[in-house]
Parts: structure tokens; sequence; C-alpha cells
């Protein structure tokens, strides 16, 4: 079946037992807090619900994504990961930091952000590393299933949900080795200007990863000690860092005072960092503005390609001159000033909305003041993508709501799904900190092979 065709079922049998939007929040919240997960108790009315084919095409579209920016530096740079981090618009003390964390590989850990439009999937952002949020989705799988309409509803058309903690660990254990309850302490190191926020999640979250033999305490960096060639969290050895801060707090100004120390301890191996901070580099918005551009399409594999045709919207670093839009050449500048109202600006590696810059919803002039103030920065421009609204059971009847789709990408291929949406159809981003609610996913099984004819 389809994503729409299952919304469609869901909707009328919730009609069919005039069920409204509070009973069936009331009864997720009634089985888990939500409040101390990444849902902040702000639920959507239902989960999102995907196909079978439209679920394994999505995966293979982002592993190919994945593939292709992760390929980068070595197709583009010659192998110059540095060269790389500043073409994408990393600081000299962000590149520093990259080059001392490198993995020996880069992580598998990902999550793409996208939009649902008439065409299919459209990636907004590629978040990579241990710094993605929402990977507690299965908290609300759980208690969706626990109410009968909805798991009979799971149960009748076949659905199924993908663990995204039981995919972490698995990452985890993938890429940085030991195995279920082996008693290394892996430390959840968050920057400390922000662990009041999220202590009481990384507490949750440290709970519900010990269901998979890990053991994980939620601290924040300026908590950390090096003595003894070993980091310390008070007085216990740590042999795992869980990076929940990020090469932005490496700008801050007691920024390299708080992280160096622990950055050296793992280039010396006396501690590992999962995720390295090259991570976010492949996450920075600057990098698919280099796999959007039609100049590099040489460099890609056809499967490759294929997937970028279909999840990247036209993105381009925001620098004066010539570029390419519909194979022809034109000014960037005059280009973004003739179509403010279908484009957007944005930093390349900050997160949650901060920083965006919606055409359509901003005046020409105060357009033209922002793109002075990004021009030759750390910006892209990107073609707006027109999100199709999706209906969501309400007390007074179905509502539409714009959806950010988060598909994540771990070790074992597809991860799971985190979605957040708002009820303003006309929003220049959705994200939590400005208010958005979440919801999970269940997708279609995978069919089961038909019975082959008895042979005769």
């Amino acid at each position: 079946m389809t994503h729409d065709e299952l919304v469609g079922l869901y909707l009328k049998e919730v009609a069919r037992r005039g069920m409204g939007a509070g009973e069936l929040l009331a009864a997720a919240r009634s089985t888990t807090d939500l409040k101390t997960t990444t849902f902040f108790d702000r639920c959507l009315s239902r989960p999102g619900l995907l196909g079978h084919a439209e679920q394994t095409q999505l995966a293979a579209d982002l592993a190919n994504l994945h593939a292709a920016l992760t390929a980068l530096p070595d197709r583009m740079f010659g192998g110059d990961v540095a060269a790389f981090a500043r073409a994408v618009g990393m600081t000299e003390v962000q590149v520093t930091a990259i080059l001392r964390t490198q993995g020996a590989a880069p992580t598998k850990m990902a999550r793409g952000d996208l939009y649902l439009d008439d065409t299919g999937f459209k990636v907004m952002e590629l978040n990579m590393g241990s710094s993605v949020g929402g990977g507690d989705n299965v908290i609300l799988n759980r208690a969706f299933l626990a109410h009968p309409m909805i798991a009979e509803f799971v149960a009748a058309h076949g659905l199924t949900y993908t663990d995204t903690l039981a995919e972490t660990a698995s990452t985890i254990f993938a890429e940085t080795g030991g195995s279920p309850g082996d008693g290394r302490l892996i430390a959840v190191v968050d920057w400390p200007g922000t662990i009041d926020t999220w202590k009481a999640v990384l507490r949750r979250s440290a709970q519900e990863f010990a269901r998979y033999g890990i053991e994980m305490v939620p601290c924040h960096l300026g908590e950390l000690t090096v003595r003894d060639r070993r980091v310390w969290l008070g007085r216990r050895p740590v042999d795992v860092i869980y990076r929940v801060f990020l090469i932005g707090d490496l700008l801050d100004p007691n920024g390299p005072e708080l992280m160096d120390p622990v950055l050296r301890a793992a280039e010396r191996g006396e501690v590992q960092i999962f995720t390295p901070m090259d991570s976010q580099l492949y996450a920075s918005k600057g990098a698919l503005a280099l796999l959007s551009d039609e100049a590099n399409w040489h460099m890609y594999r056809p499967a490759e390609l294929a997937s970028l045709d279909r999840l990247l919207p036209w993105t381009r670093i925001l620098r004066p001159g010539p570029v390419t839009v519909a194979g022809e050449q034109v000014d960037l500048l005059e280009y973004a000033r003739a179509k403010r109202p279908e484009l957007v600006i944005k930093p390349t590696a900050m997160y949650g909305g901060i920083g965006v810059v919606p055409g359509w919803l901003t005046d020409a002039d105060e357009w033209d003041r922002q793109l002075a103030a990004a021009m030759d920065g750390s910006f892209v421009l990107q073609r707006r993508v027109r999100p199709v609204p999706e209906l969501f059971p309400a007390d007074d009847g179905p509502m539409p709501f714009v959806l950010t789709w988060g598909a994540y990408l771990l070790a074992g291929g597809y991860g799971g799904m985190w979605l957040r949406g708002t009820p303003d159809l006309d929003t220049g981003g959705v994200n939590m900190n400005t208010g958005a609610s979440a919801t999970c996913c269940f997708h279609e099984a995978e069919p089961a092979p038909a019975d082959r004819p008895a042979s005769g």
C-alpha cells in the first residue's frame, strides 16, 4: 500500500469508532512519561505511516546519499579532509578538531530530515553523528501499541516499526567495539550550557540503553578530567564518550579550553569518541550544496545520481558569481533577489531552525540585507520545498499539519523514523525549538513471499 492509502484508512477507522485526538493522546501518555523524552510531551495524535515500497526506496536513497557525501573528500579534494572542511565553511579551530579525532571511516549514524512533497521525499539536511536527536521514538511506538485501536490497525495492515534505540546500540558496538554487558562506561557528554535542558532526557535514554547491555551516565564536558592516561568522570574511568556537544561549541569563548584536553586524549587513544567530530563535517549543508551542483555530477555512480535527483532540492553555497540553474548559468545574487519567494537562506552548520531565513516570509529589503550579511559566510541558498499537508485526528475533525520526516540511517541500514509536525502550513521550518509536536512511525512489513506452485 501507499502512505496516502494507509493514512486514509487510519482516519476512517478513527472516525468509525468516534475517537478524538484527546483519547488517543491520553492513551499514549497513560503508559509512559513523554516529558522525559525528546517529545517533551508534545505528541501528534497519530503515528506516521509508510508503505513497504516507499520505506525501502527511502532507505536505499539515504544510503546512496551517505555514500556520496562521505566520498566527497576523496572525489573532490584528493583525500584532503581539511580542504573539504574549509570548503563547506568550517573555521580553522574546527578543522583542527576534526583532524584530531577523525575516525577510520565516517560514522554510519545519520538522520535525514525530509519533506514529502507531491513528487516524493526531499532532504532538507542530513544530520550525522551521535548528537542527532529523536532516537527514543520507540518509546512512543510502544505506547501507541498499548491502545487497542492502534494495535488492531497495525496488525490488520501488516505494519511494523524499527527500534531506533536497538539499531543505535548495534551501531555503537560496530563502531567502538565491545559487546552487550561488557562493563564499559559510556559517558553521554553534553555542553555545560545545555545540560540542564537535556539531562532528564539523557537519563531516560540511559535507562533505555540499559535494555541493550550498555551502561551510560549523562554529564557535561566540564565534569570530565584527563589524568593518568585516561579520561575520568569522578572516580570512574571512561571508555567511550557518547558525544552530545557540537563542533559549533568550539566557537564559544570557553570552547577550546573545555574541549581540547578531551580531544587530545582521544588522539592519544586514551578514550574513544562516538561519534568523532568529523561526523558533523558531512552534516554541513555546504556539503549538500556540493552534491547538488551539476558540475560535480560526473563524480557519482548512476545509483547515487538517481538518489540525489530524487532527494536533493537545488542548493548552492552563498558566494558571489555564476551558478547553474536548470542547466543555465546565472548570477547567484541576481537569481536570489528575483526568486526570493522560492528560496531560503540557511547556515551551513546550525541546527533546529537557527539562522534560517525563508524568502517567502521576508520582505525584499530585509532579504537583501540578509543576503549581504550571509554572502561569503557559512551559508547556503536552497530552493523551497512545498510539503503536502497531512491530516491528523482532532476533536473537531481531521486537522492538517506540515511534517518533517526524520529518517535514521544506522550501521544496519534503515533505523526508524522520528516525525515533527506543525499546524502552520506556511512554516519556514518544523522543529521542536519553535513548538512543533512529534510522533513515531509504522511501516508495512516486507510482504511474505508467495507460495511456489507445486511441481507436477
